[in-house]
């Protein structure tokens, strides 16, 4: 069984912003990456810390296989508030217990990579993902992809009747009708990518449109699939994997997917969930190794058929659910998805948190 250490009270949102932003005057990632020089050498024995912004269900599984088949232990800090796992990261510095970030989504990994937190990962780690499927400057790569889609219920709405759009879902016939999560990071994320693409201005009054359709506000996704199979809301904006889940134990669930019907519009974004390995580190090889694997075969067999995710290495089959990406969707760009507290501090402006 893997070790779970539990996480105390997560310190408050604003810290992380402010942590981060000094951060930045930290020595640069660049200089960081000669102190890897002879990891082996330099590594400590003991356990492997992941600080783990994904869910114990989902990779606990993953270590156990990891520790069976190197003999090397890991010891994990599970938190959904993958916010506050960065934060502390961000707070502990060089004395931090981390070895590993694993991040939900780019937003808070990229935040990390760009405050120098995080090392470079070696070229072979790199090379096993495309271009598109790693950090800009090689500190991390993604784990497995979740696509931006409509949730609906096909008895309150037909397909056919849906914004061809994101950017149509702001119009006034769907007052009353809509739901959607702005604590959520993938959610933020996505407020980041549109800042980028349609810029400040357009994102803003986009918001304020939707927030005047009387739009129903839950905590995160899954609810949000509930709420459109018990009739709460006819359309939510969540991640495609969510509704998959659902039909695991309710295969006749009230809802289905739905993906806008330009490929390339924003609102047809894949995410990524990521993983680094912190600069301070001082189990680099250990670490090094626990990246390798969540990129090889068993691991990403497993975010494809058991979570029904998108495999960020070629030659992995989807599980048979779930649909191609759609053509021309927007992989994300991650500098823009790294701007985390540009995102926040809009939808605190907007009072939207």
């Amino acid at each position: 069984m893997v070790s779970v250490k539990r996480l105390i009270r997560p310190v408050c949102f604003t810290a992380l912003v402010l942590g981060l932003v000094a951060s930045m005057g930290c020595k640069s990632a660049k200089e960081g990456s000669k102190s890897d020089e002879g990891i082996e050498r330099a590594d400590k024995a003991g356990s492997l810390m992941v600080y783990s912004g994904r869910s114990k269900t989902i990779m606990e599984p993953l270590f156990e296989k990891f520790q069976d088949k190197t003999g090397i232990e890991i010891k994990a800090v599970y938190d959904k508030k993958t916010w506050a796992l960065a934060e502390r990261i961000a707070k502990e510095g060089k004395n931090t217990e981390a070895d590993i970030f694993l991040g939900q989504d780019p937003g808070y990994i990229g935040a990390l990579a760009n405050a120098g937190h995080l090392a470079e990962l070696p070229q072979a780690i790199l090379d096993l993902v495309s271009e598109n499927h790693r950090g800009p400057k090689g500190h991390w790569v993604g784990t497995s992809g979740r696509a931006r889609v409509l949730v609906y219920n096909p008895e309150k709405v037909k397909a056919a009747e849906l914004p061809e759009t994101l950017e149509d879902l702001a119009a006034p016939k769907w007052k009353g009708r809509v739901g959607w999560a702005p604590s959520n990071a993938s959610f933020q994320a996505h407020i980041s990518t549109l800042r980028k693409v349609w810029g400040e201005k357009k994102t803003a009054a986009w918001l304020n449109r939707m927030s005047a359709l009387d739009i129903r506000v839950y905590p995160k996704n899954s609810p949000q699939v509930k709420g459109v199979a018990n009739g709460e809301i006819e359309i939510g904006w969540v991640n495609h994997y969510y509704l998959h889940r659902a039909q695991r134990t309710n295969p006749n669930i009230k809802a289905r997917n739905y993906s806008f019907q330009s490929g390339s519009d924003v609102g047809n974004l894949m995410m990524l969930s990521g993983v680094g390995i912190t600069k301070h580190s001082q189990r680099k090889a250990a670490a090094t190794k626990l990246v390798e694997f969540l990129l090889g075969t068993d691991a990403q067999n497993h975010f494809a058929q058991k979570v029904f995710e998108y495999p960020t290495v070629s030659g992995i089959k989807l599980h048979a659910d779930v649909p191609p990406i759609p053509d021309g969707a927007l992989a994300g760009d991650k500098a823009a998805l790294a701007d985390v507290q540009g995102t926040i501090k809009l939808l605190r402006r907007l009072k939207l948190l």
